[in-house]
């Protein structure tokens, strides 16, 4: 299939597109601007576009970002620190990111003629994510195969939606994904803070999948606490 991988610049979009790129034809990335405080992401985005020799387009969503207010993510609200499952994380949600990320990105796919859109959500994000769920995405591929009716299909590729970050971390480097060069950090600082809840879940992810971190932290060890009152099948 031709594919485009929605890529952030994060560990688990990179992953996918190293494996679209071993698997199916990548033929390009597509990020968002929507405002995010960790905006350097985008620049692990464009490096892994260069890497893979493939077209890399940044879609500007500030003007609509600007309005889903309320995120830690986008506004002057503190990241929290600590595990994706604790109650706090909700404070990460941007309203209806993904709805409409996949719906830009479908419509690019439809126009230049792709055959599917590529989106790294995984079972680490049904906690408080409701747009990362196999539901939404079984319900997000039935809804475009009908607004594209008789002019284009286009298929949601979501290979981890059920999968844990660690299954992601063991098929990356399978892969020979660089992990090196991604981004997870929300708060965005100079190296990963260790203590919020991506990298947390980050740096527990490469413990359980037996893989070296390469990643430097501001705070490395944060994860042991906030992981010790969660088994690991929770994440999954």
């Amino acid at each position: 299939m031709k594919t485009i991988v929605i890529c952030s610049g994060g560990l688990d979009s990179v992953s996918l597109a190293h494996k679209v790129a071993a698997e199916q034809e990548l033929v390009g990335l597509l990020s968002f601007d929507y405002g995010q405080r960790h905006h350097k992401e985008l620049d692990y985005a464009a490096a892994c576009a260069k890497r893979l020799s493939v077209p890399h387009q940044i879609i500007d969503i500030r003007a609509i970002g600007a309005h889903l207010t309320g995120s830690a993510l986008t506004d002057d609200v503190d990241v929290p620190d600590g595990h994706y499952a604790e109650e706090t994380m909700k404070a990460t949600v941007v309203p209806n990111r993904n709805a409409i990320m996949l719906a830009i990105a479908f419509g690019l796919a439809a126009a230049q003629k792709a055959d599917a859109v590529a989106v790294a959500v995984h079972g680490g994000d049904h906690f408080i994510y409701p747009d990362c769920r196999p539901g939404f995405i079984d319900a997000f591929q039935v809804m475009q195969k009908l607004a594209l009716d008789g002019y284009a299909d286009v298929k949601l590729y979501a290979p981890y939606v059920t999968i844990s970050k660690a299954d992601i971390v063991t098929d990356g480097a399978s892969h020979a994904t660089p992990f090196e060069e991604t981004w997870s950090c929300y708060k965005g600082g100079a190296r990963h803070c260790g203590r919020c809840g991506t990298c947390v879940e980050r740096r527990e992810a490469f413990h359980l999948a037996s893989f070296t971190d390469p990643t430097e932290y501001e705070d490395p060890d944060f994860w042991v606490a906030a992981t010790a009152n969660y088994a690991a099948e929770e994440v999954k």
